[in-house]
């Protein structure tokens, strides 16, 4: 299995447009150790030949034109996507499906509860006539990839409310090829880690998780406001998830980082603390063979 990960950063990307915190201030002035990002978005596949998202975020044409591996052809406006898995209804995480309205036909898997109340899915049926599946039940995408759901939380959108309350607004996916037996999982989004947790990722060779935050209260010390507690906003800050992390040979990957994480900073000591715990911060564009 092929992976690629096209985006690393939480909502806003880095340097964020509204934005001069240190970090963004370095960003912007092409510090070294302050790599800017795009916001956090992956890519699968069995072959090379046919290509899954898993999400689709708003720097989406961006990071599609960046990746060689995506270009079209050979027709002239033949693309290699073929689908979109969706953890969630986050407007970071879907607003790239607009994007793809100017391509080819798509299957696009997500939580039932996105599947309800998703604004832009009226919008889209304007322009194309895509699948629409629950992200329920194991299921297949590509030549042969095997797709695991694991519940992680009812956070709903903003947007979203008034609508019903259910424990799968938010998901994870296991990712499994059976041809040469690796498995990814990916899991941007994790208020905590839930029962079941362990076992879904036993066993799994990568795992990309929840890194937006370092601690609980670095955005209200970075920018001078906001809440001050940012496990409300549905991610357990790394300090916290790292001691938890299972043993067993899994390369655990930060991924989703706030413009406001320390660990963005390569030269930083908690970019440290992390690499010396095992796991990894990884660059937009970085590629895995699983």
């Amino acid at each position: 299995m092929k992976v690629i990960i096209l985006g690393t950063a939480a909502g806003g990307g880095l340097p964020q447009w509204n934005c001069a915190c240190d970090l963004c201030v370095r960003a912007r002035a092409g510090d070294p150790s302050v790599p800017g990002r795009t916001q956090d978005c992956v890519v699968v596949s069995a072959t090379g030949r046919d290509w899954y998202l898993l999400n689709a975020s708003p720097d989406l044409r961006a990071q599609l034109t960046a990746t060689p591996e995506l270009a079209p052809g050979p027709g002239r406006r033949e693309t290699p996507l073929r689908g979109v898995l969706l953890t969630d209804a986050e407007l970071d995480h879907t607003l790239g499906l607009t994007f793809l309205r100017e391509g080819a036909e798509l299957t696009v898997w997500a939580p039932p509860p996105v599947l309800d109340h998703l604004p832009l899915r009226p919008v889209l049926a304007h322009y194309r006539d895509w699948s629409w599946l629950p992200a329920t039940e194991p299921f297949a995408i590509g030549d042969g990839l095997e797709c695991t759901v694991l519940p992680l939380s009812g956070k709903r959108p903003r947007y979203a409310q008034a609508a019903p309350t259910a424990p799968d607004w938010v998901v994870a996916y296991r990712v499994h090829d059976p041809a040469t037996g690796g498995t990814l999982v990916y899991a941007p989004c994790v208020a905590e880690l839930p029962p079941g947790f362990a076992d879904f990722v036993a066993d799994a060779d990568h795992v990309l998780l929840d890194g937006t935050f370092h601690t609980a209260g670095e955005m209200s010390t970075a920018t001078a406001g906001g809440t001050t507690d940012q496990r409300r906003m549905g991610h357990l800050p790394i300090t916290e998830s790292l001691p938890l992390l299972p043993d067993g040979g899994i390369r655990w990957h930060y991924t989703h980082l706030n413009n406001t994480n320390p660990v963005a900073d390569r030269a930083s000591p908690e970019h440290t603390a992390v690499s010396a715990a095992g796991a990894t911060v990884p660059l937009d564009g970085t590629r895995l063979e699983i």
